[in-house]
């Protein structure tokens, strides 16, 4: 309580915000939307539509941290299956989201959006250090933190990483932002028959092998209490729709 008596804020806490579901969100972003139609590198377009989608969520007074993936850059995995050394091509996988951290940062703070990025494996001269109490800080003060480089150890995923830190940073759900609006029984794309699921157990998606997100990411969120929301971020209003309490995609819990 503040001399007033008025419920305030703590980095711990983010407190009920009006209108909103969700005070505070990890939202999960692939590096392949970045890429865009192009299916490497950068669509400025694309960007600037997920950046103005990230304007919207902020102004309804939510705190917001974003992790990406480097698809669109480097996959370690993939290198892995090439012959390289998986240690060597999952730090180069990292690298490649510090970049789209960057990029992203260097948008959204074009658009008045005071932004952060921090870094699990230090560079000092491009971001901060990842810091769990300065992150709180920063979100509290209504800075959108991007955290990059994964979890700073190979062998695990960006969504693994986005989990992670939405534990550490109390989030109220993580938000997996996708190119489709939800969790389906097969790949909506080659199966017509899909069936899509309004809201679904972590237990029935990792028994399922639904490919919603690795059983390490579904077991830590399930673990922890953390609900996940898997949508479609190509439509205009998604995020901010959900956060208001609509019923968007599929929630994971």
């Amino acid at each position: 309580m503040d001399a007033s008596g008025e419920a305030t804020r703590t980095a711990a806490d983010p407190g009920p915000v009006a209108g909103v579901r969700y005070p505070r969100v990890l939202l999960k972003l692939s590096g392949e939307a970045l890429a865009g139609d192009k299916g490497f590198g950068f669509d400025l377009d694309r960007i600037s539509f997920f950046c103005e989608q990230i304007r919207e969520v902020l102004a309804m007074g939510v705190q917001l941290a974003l992790v990406i993936g480097g698809g669109n850059m480097i996959r370690g995995s993939q290198l892995s299956k090439l012959g390289m050394d998986r240690v060597g091509a999952d730090y180069m996988g990292m690298l490649g989201t510090v970049i789209n951290a960057l990029a992203m940062q260097d948008q959204l703070e074009k658009r008045g959006v005071d932004t952060r990025v921090m870094t699990a494996i230090r560079m000092e001269e491009l971001a901060e250090p990842y810091i769990r109490r300065r992150a709180l800080r920063h979100l509290e003060k209504g800075r959108t933190v991007i955290f990059a480089a994964g979890t700073g150890n190979p062998y695990f995923s960006t969504d693994t990483a986005a989990v992670l830190r939405g534990i550490q940073m109390k989030a109220s759900v993580i938000i997996k932002a996708t190119s489709v609006d939800g969790v389906y029984s097969a790949d909506p794309k080659k199966d017509p028959t899909a069936q899509k699921y309004d809201t679904i157990s972590f237990r029935d998606v990792m028994l399922g092998e639904l490919g919603v997100m690795d059983q390490t990411a579904a077991t830590l969120c399930k673990e922890n209490g953390l609900p996940l929301i898997v949508l479609n971020i190509h439509q205009p209003g998604a995020v901010a729709r959900v956060l208001r309490g609509e019923s968007v995609g599929t929630l994971v819990s």
